[in-house]
């Protein structure tokens, strides 16, 4: 075999099949070789007593682009992925959605130059607009997004406007990504809320309550069964409602696996986020770290939608944004749960890097198979460090995490084989990042 680009020699190989002492090889952006020998490599890293995994794919991301970029952007967002460990994102923006295939070539045109990483891009369906969302997923788009309760501004489909966004869906093989609270029972809560004069962090889990999204939840798996479409639960908030979704995709995210429901009284709109954290007890976070462990949850995204500490202040717990910042955290927050042993490193890379990259068929990622791209992270298992608001490197500034201790974290990572980030320092400029069209395009 002729000098190859890289080498990551003496480290851990781990897939989401198992982990074995390898050397990872380079050649022209894609992996070339997964192997016991050694190769000539005109850059070599020592990964010796390191993790070696593919970059890993956070599915869900709102990187506001272009909309509120106060909020975030891609330069921004992307930096603060790239050094987390993440290599590639699915980004939909609630401020200006894409609806059409129009929008999408716009958007992806805009985004030319402000990506470090590699990303695809979500259309928003609008309620009776089935056509123009089937439409954009053919132009490229990764998945459809649609509510079931108007969120962000964006309006919720009702059960019949669902059905006619499935069977369209289905008939185009396209895959849907649902966000599930019932509008009538969010509607009627806020109503009783605001009559008695609520204005305490407290009133989100009453007003985004269990049965809202359990409700939305059997239904929206009821008629995804019955039409046949592949429908994503985004954000499962807790075991009782994974256990609902059993026709469909299950995605969930770290605020569900470590926040607790009782922290929005204390912090109010910096835990303002929907479905809000339901856990009441440590066992309930337990419960749902063995629901990925076991695979009822089928893979983890950060959900990652950010405001700075005075957007959340701008206004009462009405008024604030929805969201959470979390792609700068999200990697850690799993392979700290592996360091615990709550979960396999293998299942880490599953949920987070393999699963995703299948699912929405982003071809080329979420392997280390000769041929896939070169996309890597290193990581260290065993430091231990805390997490620090002013460390975050998106918009936000902040984390919900901040102050804890976690067990693992990126320290290299690569991008079509060269390198993006090292040892807390971001290398990769605006314009690395290619647009991935979803398999339904051409």
């Amino acid at each position: 075999m002729p000098d190859l680009d890289l080498g990551l020699e003496g480290g851990t190989v781990v897939t989401g099949r198992g982990r074995t002492q390898a050397n990872v090889y380079v050649s022209e952006g894609r992996i070339a070789a997964v192997t016991t020998e050694r190769h000539g490599a005109r850059e070599r890293f020592d990964a010796t007593g390191l993790l070696v995994m593919p970059g890993m794919v956070d599915a869900h991301v709102h990187f506001m682009d272009p909309a509120d970029t106060s909020r975030e952007d891609f330069p921004s967002g992307t930096a603060a992925a790239v050094r987390a460990g993440v290599t590639t994102v699915i980004e939909h923006t609630h401020g200006r959605p894409v609806r059409t295939p129009e929008d999408l070539h716009e958007k992806v045109a805009y985004l030319r130059d402000r990506s470090r990483i590699d990303f695809a891009l979500a259309a928003h369906a609008w309620p009776g607009h089935p056509a123009d969302a089937v439409a954009a997923w053919r132009a490229g788009a990764a998945f459809l997004k649609a509510f079931t309760c108007t969120t962000h501004g964006v309006p919720g489909h009702d059960p019949a406007r669902q059905w006619e966004l499935f069977e369209a869906a289905a008939a185009a093989g396209a895959t849907c990504l649902l966000h599930c609270e019932e509008e009538t029972l969010t509607a009627a809560a806020e109503r009783r809320l605001r009559a008695a004069g609520r204005s305490d962090g407290g009133l989100v889990p009453e007003w985004r309550s269990r049965e809202a999204e359990e409700v939305a939840v059997a239904i929206t798996d009821t008629l995804a069964r019955r039409s046949g479409v592949r429908a994503v639960l985004a954000h499962a908030s807790h075991p009782d409602v994974i256990d609902l979704a059993g026709g469909m995709v299950v995605e969930t995210c770290p605020q569900y696996l470590a926040l607790l429901e009782e922290e929005v009284v204390e912090h109010g709109p910096l835990r303002k986020f929907t479905p809000p954290a339901r856990a009441r007890t440590p066992a309930e976070l337990d419960a749902m770290w063995t629901a990925v462990a076991d695979s009822r949850a089928d893979y983890v995204s950060s959900d990652h939608a950010p405001s700075t500490r005075e957007q959340k202040a701008a206004g009462t717990i009405w008024d604030v944004h929805f969201g959470l910042p979390g792609v700068d955290t999200t990697f850690s927050v799993l392979l700290d749960g592996a360091a615990a042993g709550r979960l396999p490193y293998e299942r880490v890379v599953a949920v987070y890097s393999e699963t995703p990259a299948h699912i929405y068929g982003l071809a080329g990622k979420g392997s280390l198979a000769p041929g896939a791209d070169a996309d890597l992270v290193v990581v260290d298992p065993g430091e231990r460090w805390e997490v620090r608001d002013s460390e975050v490197r998106s918009k936000a500034g902040w984390s919900p995490f901040a102050g804890r201790t976690l067990r693992g974290r990126a320290v290299r990572t690569y991008a079509r084989g060269r390198l993006a980030a090292a040892d807390g320092e971001v290398v990769a400029e605006p314009g690395w990042g290619r647009f991935l069209a979803g398999p339904g395009a051409g």
